[in-house]
């Protein structure tokens, strides 16, 4: 049923869960799992002076490097050990905002089901209204299914 499975993770436990979930549903239907992490975008305040803002826009370059390198290094990791099982798990790291990301690698990569953590407990309909903004972000924007797990309980 599920040929590719795009699970975000943002390096936390709960992603960790999520990537559970996701390799279970990958053995049952032979799918490949992109592991996505998302570095974010920083903002810089434009009310600073030109050789200040170049400075740092060429700060957060560096630690946006290195923070890619580092998510990169662990998520390969995981997907080493994973893939020992016989299942094809890829590691995608970038940088912008999580929700267009995620959006943007589920489509490129033909996605048909998305596993990912979400962090508020979902009770009745104010429980969807208070659903975490990236979470409702992709919900409303992918026509793939999502399933989200409780980041609270892992």
């Amino acid at each position: 049923m599920y040929r590719n499975i795009l699970v975000p993770h943002a390096g936390s436990s709960a992603g960790d869960e999520a990537l559970q979930h996701a390799v279970m549903m990958a053995k049952d239907n032979h799918a490949k799992i992109t592991v996505l992490h998302v570095v974010e975008n920083m903002p810089i305040p434009l009310s600073l002076e030109y050789s200040e803002r170049k400075k740092i826009t060429e700060s957060l370059n560096q630690i946006r490097s290195e923070m890619k390198r580092e998510m990169r290094k662990q998520l390969d990791a995981k997907a080493a050990e994973l893939g020992k099982s016989g299942i094809e798990i890829d590691t995608v790291v970038v940088h912008g905002y999580p929700d267009d990301e995620i959006v943007r690698i589920s489509a490129a990569e033909k996605c048909d089901l998305i596993v990912m953590a979400k962090r508020r407990k979902l009770t009745g309909i104010m429980g969807v209204l208070k659903l975490g903004s990236i979470s409702r972000k992709i919900i409303e924007r992918v026509s793939c299914p999502i399933l989200l797990i409780d980041g609270e309980s892992a």
